[in-house]
């Protein structure tokens, strides 16, 4: 099994911070947030990385290179980081993706035990997902009885959506060819250069695949998009560490 983190953008959100540093390298209570993902990655003795850089992408690469000299990174630019969104990203990576893989954005800070939780059955396409106050910006998701997701995206309406996508999904490798296949298609062919690969997930959806959903309960997963939500990372990362 592979670990793939799309870590292209630029995070203009959180301007000043980003300046000069990639979102995934801000520090949260001392430790970069992507080494936070990293190690919970190796906890799950998932030996090979592929990284989708971007913006100040020498940055990442030599911070990975110099932390983690016994882990094998993948790195594949995004030249078109500045006008293309995470689809495009994860598009680039199709041709290093041949086996299973969690798929994980880079700015996501969670426990651990996620991981475990979307990897109990590894014959399905595996979401996690938080039940919480939402609002219009997150990516909500309508689940069946049976855990299948019915619709997945922002414009999923709050008083429908079972809750959020948090950014971790897992893949076995029979489903990765359609799932490549499927952003090709909407990518190369559509020119839909500039949206976020749940709209992939949902023609996948409305095209017969089944994707469940994981409901991560009392865990702790929060994307880091605004400097507020450094603040709210660093009280979790502290949970973390009494637990």
């Amino acid at each position: 099994m592979d670990g793939l983190i799309l870590a292209a953008g630029m995070a203009t959100r959180l301007k000043p911070l980003t300046d000069d540093t990639p979102k995934s390298l801000l520090p949260v209570a001392g430790k970069p947030i992507l080494q936070y993902i990293i190690d919970n990655l190796i906890s799950h003795n998932i030996p090979r990385i592929v990284m989708v850089t971007g913006f100040l992408e020498e940055k990442i690469k030599d911070f990975l290179k110099t932390t983690y000299s016994q882990t094998e990174f993948v790195f594949i630019t995004n030249k078109d980081y500045s006008t293309t969104n995470n689809a495009y990203s994860l598009l680039l990576a199709g041709e290093e993706m041949k086996n299973d893989f969690i798929l994980l954005d880079s700015d996501i800070l969670f426990n651990r035990d996620i991981i475990s939780l979307i990897l109990q059955d590894r014959e399905k396409i595996m979401l996690a997902v938080k039940r919480h106050h939402l609002a219009a910006e997150e990516i909500k998701v309508i689940m069946e009885e049976d855990h299948r997701i019915k619709k997945i995206g922002k414009e999923v309406p709050v008083s429908s959506a079972f809750g959020e996508s948090v950014g971790i999904e897992y893949f076995p490798k029979e489903y990765v060819p359609a799932l490549f296949q499927t952003l090709q298609k909407r990518i190369i062919k559509e020119n839909h250069i500039n949206e976020f690969y749940e709209a992939s997930f949902q023609e996948m959806i409305d095209s017969g695949f089944h994707y469940y959903g994981v409901d991560i309960g009392e865990l702790e997963a929060i994307e880091i998009d605004f400097k507020e939500d450094l603040e709210k990372a660093g009280k979790i990362v502290r949970r973390f560490s009494s637990e």
